[in-house]
């Protein structure tokens, strides 16, 4: 059904085109990332040993962390859990490379790409932004760059990263969710601006 997805692409581009007017007047920058190729891998960490890299993707990071290779990044959400993300252009061919690579070891890839949405959140309050719905300590020193993990702002669960830059924050949720979690940041951005 392409028209499901034309049409909730072009909710979410009024979604970010509302977000960039806001960011002006409060100073935290709140907007909604290009869609992008989402792989959701599980596989026994075991296994892992034996794959060096999969599609240029090395999966060898600790728990709770995200690693950037050739414009795709890696999150490690559990022991046996990671989220691809790559290029939308290229999520066919891709996907077919992930894999190839992962060829005679058991494990799930599953493309769920069109079933979450991603925010970048930035500026000097982001942090306080985010921790009006979010319970974790988002000070620089404890959740720091390259650091990913699941949890929740406000009611929605959502991917919490930091990648690399110490005021800006990737969050992923469904995309179900996508207003909500737009709303959410939106009144949290007007009260710590």
């Amino acid at each position: 059904m392409p028209e499901t997805v034309l049409s909730r692409r072009a909710a979410l581009s009024a979604i970010n085109e509302e977000e960039a007017a806001h960011v002006r007047s409060d100073g935290i920058a709140v907007r909604v990332l290009a869609p992008m190729a989402r792989l959701s891998l599980r596989i026994a960490p075991a296994l892992v040993v034996q794959v060096a890299d999969v599609a240029g993707l090395a999966l060898d990071l600790p728990i709770n962390r995200r690693r950037e290779d050739a414009g795709c990044s890696v999150l490690r959400l559990g022991p046996d859990e990671w989220l691809l993300c790559g290029p939308e252009g290229d999520a066919d061919e891709w996907s077919r490379a992930v894999a190839a690579g992962l060829a005679g070891l058991a494990h799930s890839l599953v493309d769920v790409s069109h079933a979450y949405v991603t925010f970048a959140v930035g500026g000097a309050k982001a942090a306080e932004a985010i921790n009006a719905g979010c319970p974790l300590d988002l000070w620089p020193q404890v959740f720091q760059a390259g650091h990913a993990t699941r949890t929740l702002l406000g009611k929605a669960e959502i991917i919490l990263a930091r990648p690399g830059e110490a005021r800006a924050f990737e969050i992923t949720c469904a995309r179900s969710y996508a207003a909500y979690v737009r709303d959410l940041l939106r009144e949290a951005a007007r009260g710590a601006g």
